[in-house]
């Protein structure tokens, strides 16, 4: 994959997640928490792996699990 292409994946990625946050209202905080950490690991991941997919999705991860624990 080249970089332009593993750049666009990183953007749409980030702007699925932003956009499946606004549509959640009626979630539980815990819930907000685990998807705004999911959003911010992915633009994370993609800006420190120079938009490399992998990155990205290991970042959503991380951010998921941190998300979900701040929480509770």
């Amino acid at each position: 994959m080249n970089t332009y292409t593993a750049k666009k994946l990183s953007t749409l990625v980030a702007l699925a997640c932003a956009l499946s946050m606004t549509a959640c209202g009626n979630m539980s905080t815990r819930d907000k928490s685990t998807a705004i950490g999911a959003g911010i690991g992915a633009i994370g991941g993609a800006v420190l792996t120079g938009g490399s997919a992998l990155g990205t999705v290991g970042g959503a991860a991380v951010g998921g699990v941190i998300g979900n624990q701040v929480g509770k």
